[in-house]
C-alpha cells in the first residue's frame, strides 16, 4: 500500500518503512509524526484519491534524525565593477521512517 502526502509545501509518495528526507518538523529522535494532510491511498486497482485530501487516512512516521542539508552557494557578480557578492545556505532537515499507512 501506498500513499502521497503533503508537507512542507511538497508532495511525497510514500510506502510501509520508506526513510524520506523532508523540511525540518519540530521533536526530536525517536518521537512518532502523523500526517493528516493525505492527498492518495492505494494498491492496484484500488486507489482513493481526496479532494483535496481522503477523509479518514493518515500517515504514522518516526523521526529519524534531524539534519542539515549540503551547503548552497548564491553567488552574485557584476562584471567590470569590483562587485561581489557570496552567500551559502544550508536547509534545515528531518529523516523520518514511515511506519504505518490507514484509510
Amino acid at each position: 500500500m501506498y500513499a502521497v502526502i503533503k508537507t512542507g509545501g511538497k508532495q511525497y509518495r510514500v510506502a510501509q518503512n520508506d526513510l524520506l528526507t523532508i523540511e525540518r518538523l519540530e521533536g526530536e529522535a525517536g518521537n512518532t509524526i502523523e500526517f493528516a494532510e493525505v492527498l492518495m491511498v492505494g494498491e492496484g486497482e484500488d486507489v482513493k484519491v481526496g479532494a483535496p485530501f481522503v477523509s479518514g487516512a493518515k500517515v504514522t512516521a518516526e523521526l529519524v534524525d534531524q539534519a542539515r542539508g549540503p551547503k548552497v552557494i548564491a553567488f552574485k557578480k557584476r562584471r567590470r565593477k569590483n562587485s561581489r557578492r557570496k552567500k551559502g545556505h544550508r536547509q534545515h532537515l528531518s529523516l523520518v521512517r514511515i511506519t504505518g499507512i490507514t484509510g
